[in-house]
């Protein structure tokens, strides 16, 4: 049974489809701030500088340092999933775009500083 689309009920779908492209990036983003804060802010503190008191503990390094931002996205990708020293892998509880998202997250809290 066919129903015809008046046109308000047309500019309400083409509305909520535009919001939708235009905000699914920021939900993306507030997901991986969601996932640092859960998984990293812990010892990386929630600026990325590492200066808690498990960050110091275990040595985790500045993300706004140089050494950290000319790495390249796919070694702070691997990082990220495989773990190093004493950092944990997420690659079995996040999935490859979580964890593509949280390293663009921690390269914007780098230009925060």
């Amino acid at each position: 049974m066919n129903f015809p689309m008046t046109e308000r009920v047309r500019t309400f779908f083409m509305a909520a489809a535009i919001l939708f492209l235009f905000t699914a990036p920021l939900c993306a983003q507030g997901d991986a701030g969601s996932i640092y804060k859960a998984r990293c802010a812990s010892c990386h503190g929630a600026d990325g500088k590492g200066t808690t008191f498990m960050g110091k503990q275990t040595g985790v390094r500045d993300f706004a340092s140089p050494e950290v931002q000319k790495e390249p996205d796919d070694e702070l990708i691997g990082i990220t999933a495989k773990g190093k020293k004493n950092m944990p892998g997420y690659e079995k509880s996040l999935s490859g775009s979580q964890i593509k998202d949280l390293v663009s997250y921690i390269r914007g809290l780098a230009k925060k500083k």
